[in-house]
């Protein structure tokens, strides 16, 4: 097997299930022992921000704008920045808004990723039917392979 450099795309969303598929995706670029080092794209998408309306007197400020942002994002890409430094891999974190499964394929699209490591919600049956579930869209419709890591 040829093993040249991966690149690999983890959801992040500082939940529990994220922070495992965080170490998994660390895990995975880790074990490539060719000369090549294997990338790391940390995603975390943030919900749409509401548009302003006409009688809006304040426009909505996005999250990341807001004084809050700094110490949120740090405690949401902790586990990925402290795996992928103790490792020595190199880490792209990514934030955007929108659909979380649609900007995870996009992003998987664009970079050419070759596997998407994402958590599992431990969603029941009722509330994936009602909800959907992100990790089966994506495992789904993706580009490549997708790991699905379970909580």
């Amino acid at each position: 097997m040829l093993n040249l450099r991966k690149k690999i795309l983890v959801a992040i969303d500082g939940s529990p299930q994220s922070d495992k598929a965080a170490e998994e995706a660390v895990r995975l670029a880790a074990g490539n022992q060719s000369q090549f080092k294997s990338k790391i794209y940390a995603l975390l998408v943030l919900p749409n921000v509401p548009t302003a309306t006409y009688t809006d007197f304040v426009p909505v400020v996005p999250m990341t704008e807001t004084e809050k942002w700094d110490e949120l994002r740090k405690r949401i890409f902790y586990v990925v920045e402290k795996c992928a430094s103790e490792h020595d891999i190199p880490l792209e974190m990514v934030v955007e808004y929108g659909d979380p499964a649609d900007k995870i394929m996009a992003l998987a699209r664009s970079e050419e990723v070759d596997v998407i490591v994402i958590g599992s919600s431990g969603k029941g049956f009722l509330q994936r039917r009602i909800k959907g579930s992100i990790s089966h869209k994506v495992a789904s419709n993706a580009p490549c392979s997708v790991f699905i890591v379970r909580g």
